[in-house]
């Protein structure tokens, strides 16, 4: 399929069809992540992660315990 740059405003911008929507199951409003490779521009969509708050704390102390040392440096 071939789509045409338009302008909008200051902007450049990729009008992107329903059809095209629905097969990355995406919809107005929802972000995007833009990558581009070897030349090509690669549109995937954001996949919203949820963690639970035991994850998260685990993370943090995984975090804190990794870096304590640089952590207090920049405490002072």
């Amino acid at each position: 399929m071939i789509k045409q740059l338009r302008k909008v405003g200051n902007s450049t911008a990729l009008l992107l069809d329903k059809p095209i929507l629905e097969l990355l199951g995406i919809k107005d409003g929802d972000s995007v992540q833009l990558t581009v490779s070897s030349g090509s521009l690669i549109i995937s969509p954001m996949q919203s992660t949820s963690v639970t708050q035991e994850e998260f704390d685990a993370c943090v102390n995984r975090v804190m315990k990794r870096r304590r040392k640089l952590l207090k440096r920049l405490s002072q």
